[in-house]
């Protein structure tokens, strides 16, 4: 139960995001279109939580790492599940895209 939820939030060992992307990683980001246009991580692919299971085949490969990210961190942590019930292989929840931005230098 505890690992599950260390799994969830993205407790436990520290994700090398930088690693992720030299691994060929897609960055999802999960926010609405208005919100990405507001700013985004250069290169990921903005995939709006609400239509994510309709646009799987925009993310490419299920066993390249996924990278999911928004503005706080809940709606990427949904996206993750989402994508590891349609079987991604790799997902990792990065949080919020500006966070995860200064993570990935």
């Amino acid at each position: 139960m505890i690992d599950t939820l260390k799994k969830i939030f993205g407790l436990g060992p520290k994700t090398d995001y930088s690693q992720l992307l030299q691994q060929g990683a897609v960055i999802v980001d999960v926010r609405t279109k208005g919100e990405y246009n507001g700013g985004h991580i250069k290169g990921s692919k903005n995939i709006p939580l609400n239509s994510l299971g309709q646009n799987l085949k925009k993310i490419g490969s299920k066993n390249k790492p996924v990278i999911t990210c928004c503005a706080s961190g809940m709606r990427s942590a949904s996206a993750k599940n989402t994508l590891e019930m349609a079987g991604f292989t790799e997902v990792h929840n990065g949080g919020g895209w500006r966070n995860l931005q200064n993570k990935i230098g």
